[in-house]
């Protein structure tokens, strides 16, 4: 697959990710009961495959984290996502810890994107 095909794919991946994500943060927070188990199994495979394109991303341009600063940030505002994504889907003691949470993970999202736009780990500044 091109360099094209493959960054079309992450960014898709990325967009379903992000959609998916309010989606479930905004029924966790409105009624955690409310999940069906398809929504607690189709994040894994959708995210998944959202890394997947772009460790291969990462391999075609030949740019690596702890290498490549801009590469660095995405990782770790990765990470931060993931985990304010879990204490806005399963783990918040609150409503209101969990909207602020998926609040955070959203913003922490942005700023992925703009790092990844921009390459830099400024991201939109």
């Amino acid at each position: 697959m091109t360099y094209s095909l493959v960054k079309a794919i992450h960014q898709a991946l990325a967009l379903v990710t992000i959609l998916f994500f309010v989606w479930r943060a905004s029924r966790a927070v409105l009624n955690p009961a409310s999940l069906p188990r398809w929504a607690r199994i189709a994040p894994h495979v959708i995210d998944t495959l959202l890394l997947a394109a772009g460790l291969w991303l990462m391999l075609l341009i030949h740019q690596y984290p702890f290498k490549d600063g801009w590469l660095t940030a995405k990782l770790l505002g990765l990470l931060l996502y993931i985990g304010l994504g879990t204490i806005a889907i399963k783990r918040g003691r609150s409503t209101r810890g969990r909207a602020l949470a998926a609040l955070g993970a959203v913003l922490v999202f942005i700023y992925i994107v703009g790092v990844a736009i921009y390459k830099t780990p400024w991201s939109w500044l």
